[in-house]
């Protein structure tokens, strides 16, 4: 079979278009790489703390900088998208995360805050130019199930940027040098996927009018009570694997449970492997039934049950490892708001949809690193943490998934079983 001309293609709605799936899953490995280097951290935190001599507040706070950029920058990638294709927006993002990456190793603390600042710059177009790209890789009825499989690279990546990374910092190479080799192992990432990307035929023509015309469909989206709904809800059921496992799964894990490093490690890596079955699993599920709020509604309620037991039943209520991936499997659901934000809005602005999803889901965990933080160490009065105080801080969790559930009780239904009604359109973006 004769593929199309990868320079310009016409996408057409319906269809499976193998370029811009092989673009996509190019694309997932940039979100799996992401997150990787977003979890890494956590497993050397002993490291870092010795090397810049930071408490609890201050280490949360460096880590959480991260998530400023990339609630922000996820903006510049949703437009730029929308505006220029994924031809030269992803391979921009990528190249923005190798220069960070080498900067967080390069030794100070002011260049491991820039570095943080641009890894959450460029990672903010891992996703978004992912579910771009699967949205016009696959037809509409498997979208779901895209983003699904593109959130299961990423916890993938998370998780192994726990188990796989200990070893090499305790063994291997040190901690500076890792975020060397894996900066330049991005930069090659990069230059391959803007050769692999093709360029879109309705692309062709874009590149005049005002910075502010590429920014347009935000009115379109941020004007859509539906996209707060969606932003909120999914914001906090990602604050329990972004902050609560990723930042401090593993201090939990140690100080809480008395359990040695590598072990604690592994368990902590459990939850992001659990998205990895979870994301692309209860999509399909969404997508199979037609319904998406019942799937979100149900594992957000499996979330608060397990969250609740891992931290308050006696530690030998539940096997080891077993806890930790069920929650993360249930995690998953908090990509459904993904695809809803999608069908809320116009297709016109599918890439702005998404940027403006991550900017409210990441503000949120931008906004709570500093005060994990801050409440931990106000909690433990400046002590030696234990499980009590782990336990007390592990409340906001709980009251955060709680509320996400009361939101999506109020999301709009859009699976494919429900009768269709055209999304609102507040305004026309100025297209240039």
């Amino acid at each position: 079979m004769k593929l199309p001309d990868s320079k310009n293609i016409k996408v057409q709605a319906g269809e499976f278009h193998p370029l811009f799936i092989s673009a996509w899953l190019l694309c997932a490995l940039f979100y799996f790489v992401q997150y990787a280097l977003r979890s890494a951290p956590g497993v050397m935190v002993p490291e870092l703390t010795a090397a810049w001599n930071l408490n609890a507040l201050g280490l949360s706070s460096l880590l959480g900088m991260y998530f400023f950029t990339y609630a922000a920058f996820s903006l510049v990638a949703g437009a730029s998208l929308d505006r220029y294709g994924a031809k030269w927006s992803v391979p921009a993002g990528i190249a923005c995360l190798a220069v960070g990456t080498i900067m967080f190793g390069w030794g100070t603390v002011f260049e491991a805050e820039l570095g943080r600042l641009l890894q959450g710059a460029g990672s903010a177009f891992a996703f978004v130019g992912a579910v771009y790209l699967a949205a016009h890789g696959f037809p509409a009825r498997y979208l779901a199930t895209a983003v699904g499989a593109t959130q299961m690279f990423g916890m993938l990546g998370g998780s192994a940027g726990q188990f796989a990374v200990s070893p090499l910092i305790h063994g291997v190479v040190t901690w500076q040098n890792f975020w060397l080799y894996s900066g330049i192992a991005v930069a090659i990432l990069a230059v391959v996927t803007f050769i692999a990307t093709p360029q879109e035929e309705n692309r062709k023509q874009v590149g005049t009018g005002t910075l502010m015309d590429m920014f347009a469909p935000y009115k379109i989206v941020l004007s859509n009570p539906q996209s707060y709904l969606c932003g909120f809800c999914a914001g906090l059921l990602f604050l329990p694997t972004t902050i609560g496992d990723m930042i401090w799964g593993v201090p939990m894990l140690q100080q809480g449970f008395g359990i040695e490093h590598a072990t604690a490690v592994n368990r902590a890596a459990m939850v992001p492997m659990g998205w990895v079955f979870g994301a692309p699993i209860l999509g399909y599920v969404a997508d199979r039934m037609g319904q998406r709020k019942p799937v979100l509604i149900a594992s957000a309620f499996a979330m608060l049950i397990l969250a609740a037991a891992i931290l308050y039943l006696p530690t030998t209520m539940l096997p080891p490892y077993i806890g930790g991936f069920l929650f993360g499997f249930a995690s998953g659901a908090a990509m459904i708001p993904y695809a809803i934000i999608k069908e809320v809005n116009p297709d016109n602005v599918k890439g702005s949809a998404t940027g403006a999803m991550n900017l409210l889901v990441f503000s949120l965990s931008a906004i709570a690193a500093p005060i994990a933080g801050w409440a931990l160490q106000k909690i433990s009065g400046g002590a030696a943490l234990d499980m009590a105080d782990f336990r007390e801080w592990g409340l906001l969790g709980l009251a955060g998934i709680a509320v996400a559930i009361v939101l999506a009780f109020f999301l709009e239904e859009t699976g494919s079983a429900t009768p269709k009604t055209a999304p609102i359109i507040v305004g026309k973006p100025k297209i240039a």
